[in-house]
């Protein structure tokens, strides 16, 4: 039998046939397979790779977003307070012109006053006292007396006015806590026989 199965396996040269049939389709298919998954895996990496970078870049697109949102909100901020900047010194401008122009105009006041005080004034007043000697009447108080006299009275005024705020203040506060506290307290039930009457024709008496 051994003699026989060599004999069939070797041709009449004495050379090894060659193998024929579906198995060798079937080994190809195999290699083809394997180097299909072994590819297929690398492909799957690759992806992997690629998806995990998009959603980096997406997350990293979205910091530039909110990124450029809050510095779109900054550079509002950032106008809003130059504007404002702008206007305070504006009117720091016109505080000082003003506070000058009140100045030059407080000199040319106390100017004018010691002028009149020296000139005008100090002769009348002279020719008064005079008067007033000759009549047996006293002579009349000081420039600067009448001034003191003038700068307490409207003193006295502004203090008597500035209690008078105050005290109209703390009445107005006294009397909102009173509605308030008045307001909160609510009847607990309706009154007895209120029902009824209300929808009792008026000058009905009980039946």
């Amino acid at each position: 039998m051994a003699s026989t199965s060599t004999a069939q396996a070797v041709s009449k040269n004495g050379q090894p046939l060659v193998a024929q049939g579906d198995w060798t389709k079937n080994l190809v298919h195999l290699a083809k397979t394997a180097e299909l998954k072994k590819h297929a895996l690398t492909l799957q990496l690759h992806t992997a790779h690629i998806l995990s970078a998009h959603a980096t870049l997406d997350q990293k697109t979205k910091s530039i977003q909110d990124i450029k949102e809050q510095k779109n909100k900054l550079e509002s901020e950032r106008v809003r307070l130059l504007k404002c900047l702008r206007e305070v010194n504006e009117d720091r401008d016109k505080a000082d012109l003003m506070e000058a122009q009140i100045t030059n105009e407080c000199g040319e006041l106390r100017a004018r006053i010691q002028q009149i005080t020296d000139g005008d004034y100090a002769a009348a007043k002279r020719d008064v006292d005079v008067l007033r000697a000759e009549l047996g009447e006293p002579p009349l108080p000081s420039l600067q007396a009448t001034l003191e006299e003038k700068s307490q009275q409207y003193l006295q005024e502004r203090r008597l006015s500035a209690e008078q705020g105050h005290k109209r203040a703390a009445d107005e506060m006294l009397l909102d806590g009173a509605q308030a506290a008045a307001g909160n307290k609510r009847p607990r039930g309706r009154p007895k026989g209120s029902k009824n009457r209300k929808g009792a024709p008026e000058g009905a008496g009980p039946v």
